[in-house]
């Protein structure tokens, strides 16, 4: 999985999932572009790509601003030569409440910033690699974009509408040579839900038939597995990462 003759960019790259595919695929020869609004975080993993021998640049910028988003993919065509590989990962969680108790204006940044970022996203991706001769696009959707919760329907309905929007742009864009997936991860270990107590993670963690969290290195993997050629016949796929979850 040589990504040597990858360049492209990365949504949502300053922590997490983000931050591990960053440096994984950096590991593995990619030149990358990284996008988000915490431009002091986005720097730093810069930097230490930089120190590992990897190439990568900064880009601040919010993906809920369509203008923003088209000016890193420029960036990043102007900075490699080609774009021919993005990971849309950005996205927030959204209001935690039974549907007619959410807000009109939390519904709609959830869907702006989770949903329609990925549209952004790929509107200006998709000319980038027509130009480069194909690509490979991957959209993170969840596990709740295959099954739903009561109290997330927002972000339920952001992530249920990547995993179609991934399925249109793969089915339209086949015969160009561009192949567009999305990953599902179940819970997976951040800083965010070391915070939880500790009942609050047992139950979490009992919702994954494999008995514990995912780690957002296995989520770089797939990633990584996605974005190179070693997945060249995977094309509108729905990749589960998320430890039997969905299954049951």
């Amino acid at each position: 999985m040589d990504l040597r003759n990858k360049a492209g960019i990365i949504t949502g790259a300053s922590s997490g999932i983000g931050r591990a595919t960053a440096l994984r695929l950096a590991e593995s020869g990619a030149k990358l572009v990284l996008m988000a609004r915490r431009e002091a975080l986005i720097k730093e993993l810069v930097d230490e790509i930089a120190k590992n021998g990897g190439v990568a640049a900064a880009f601040a910028g919010d993906v809920a601003d369509p203008a923003a988003v088209e000016k890193a993919v420029a960036f990043a065509e102007k900075e490699f030569g080609f774009v021919n590989i993005a990971f849309n990962n950005a996205g927030v969680p959204g209001p935690q409440a039974l549907l007619a108790d959410i807000s009109v204006e939390d519904y709609k940044r959830t869907i702006e910033v989770n949903l329609n970022s990925i549209f952004y996203c790929m509107h200006a991706e998709i000319p980038a690699m027509l130009r480069a001769g194909g690509g490979s696009i991957v959209n993170t959707s969840s596990i709740l974009g295959v099954v739903a919760t009561p109290l997330a329907a927002p972000y339920t309905a952001t992530k249920f509408g990547i995993t179609g929007m991934t399925k249109a742009a793969a089915v339209g864009y086949a015969d160009k040579n561009i192949r567009v997936n999305s990953i599902h991860p179940g819970y997976i270990e951040t800083p965010l839900l070391q915070e939880l107590d500790e009942s609050t993670l047992s139950q979490m963690i009992a919702l994954h038939p494999q008995g514990r969290l995912g780690k957002d290195i296995e989520v770089a993997n797939a990633v990584l597995w996605l974005l190179s050629d070693a997945s060249s016949f995977t094309n509108g796929s729905s990749l589960m990462i998320d430890g039997a979850y969905t299954a049951q």
